[in-house]
């Protein structure tokens, strides 16, 4: 029955790669989580990885292999009806391995509830979710599972907070990464728009209000310069339009600032590869911060803040602001814009930064993890 389930090709042992509940894995809605899932965990010399996601009428990644989770059909929480609907079909397709991404609640269900070993893979810091917002729980959670993949030193840091040292050993850093034979052709400094560039959610964690209040001091005293705003409050054509983004937009427009809207993510790298400059303005603590890594393989110098796993990312590739500072964030823009040598730089040292991140060195030691977990080795 298993072999249904998969391509017939799919020699190697299967591994099952869980979205949570409301991750969509499509090109047209896709989030940091499903393009890491695309990009990196779908991709094994050693495995068959099939994606299991929520159900939509989008089209999924393509060269992927995915099966929508129909929900079970119980009088219970959306979380449970979908972890019974990956349980049926791991019960089918008998998976070597189990990763569930995003949802430690997940994870422990599955873990404690079937065969094979479930490893935790986490984009976001796991001090905020329910399920292991606690040390005692992260603790417990780590007694039910095989092992945690986190995506930068910042979230390992949050998960070991307030955990006994020997903890360490079950939780491996497999950092976020770029396909860089595949990224658009970056243009030269020289050649780049005056274009000043925010990439991201359109939310208050972002920074972006910080972005446009500091733009709107700084445009007037750059002729010939622009500034765009790349993203909308959700992934997708459909995200909704908050009071938040209503007033962004309303300040945008004042100030000059053009606002593009959500966009796919290649129209989103194909805008950083003609970008001079891209700003990163993060109020929280990223933990990890995919869009820094995809400006700084883009050629377009970054300005960024310190905020979360940013300056462990970018090192000395970048130009740190902080977001509610804007007078000296409008400053600092200026003198950037002002400075095409600097700018030559940053792009030189962001490109070489993220040659760290390439795709084929991170899925090598993904897979020697995997070999690893599953006794393979």
């Amino acid at each position: 029955m298993g072999a249904s389930l998969l391509s017939p090709a799919m020699t190697a042992p299967p591994i099952l790669d869980v979205l949570p509940p409301s991750e969509i894995f499509s090109p047209e809605a896709a989030g940091a989580i499903s393009l890491m899932v695309a990009r990196l965990f779908a991709r094994s010399e050693a495995f068959a990885p099939l994606v299991l996601g929520p159900v939509t009428p989008l089209a999924s990644f393509p060269g992927v292999a995915f099966r929508p989770v129909p929900p079970a059909f119980r009088p219970l929480r959306r979380a449970l009806r979908y972890a019974l609907g990956v349980r049926r079909i791991a019960r089918a397709v008998s998976p070597a391995l189990i990763e569930v991404h995003n949802r430690p609640d997940i994870a422990r269900f599955l873990a404690t509830r079937g065969r094979a070993p479930v490893v935790l893979c986490l984009q976001n810091d796991p001090q905020g979710m329910r399920a292991s917002g606690t040390a005692a729980a992260r603790k417990a959670l780590l007694g039910e599972l095989a092992g945690v993949i986190v995506a930068s030193d910042f979230i390992r840091r949050r998960f070991l907070d307030g955990l006994p040292a020997e903890c360490g050993a079950k939780v491996a850093i497999v950092p976020n990464c770029l396909d860089l034979a595949h990224l658009p052709p970056p243009l030269p400094p020289e050649a780049r728009a005056e274009e000043i560039l925010y990439v991201g959610r359109v939310v208050a964690d972002k920074g972006v209000d910080g972005f446009v209040a500091a733009c709107a001091l700084a445009l007037p005293r750059l002729p010939g310069w622009r500034a765009g705003i790349i993203g909308a409050d959700r992934f997708g054509a459909a995200s909704p339009e908050t009071p938040f983004l209503r007033g962004i937009r309303a300040a945008a427009a004042q100030a000059g600032i053009h606002m593009h809207g959500y966009r796919t993510h290649d129209q989103v790298l194909a805008a950083m590869a003609r970008a001079a400059i891209v700003v990163v303005p993060s109020r929280w603590a990223e933990p990890f911060g995919l869009t820094a890594i995809e400006a700084m393989a883009s050629g377009a110098a970054l300005m960024t803040t310190r905020n979360g796993a940013l300056p462990d990312l970018a090192v000395d590739a970048a130009c740190y602001i902080d977001p509610d500072r804007v007078e000296e964030m409008a400053e600092a823009l200026i003198a950037l814009a002002a400075d095409p040598m600097r700018r030559g730089a940053l792009a030189e040292a962001g490109r070489k930064r993220a040659r760290d991140f390439d795709c084929g060195p991170i899925l090598a030691t993904l897979d020697r993890l995997r070999h690893t977990i599953t006794g393979r080795a």
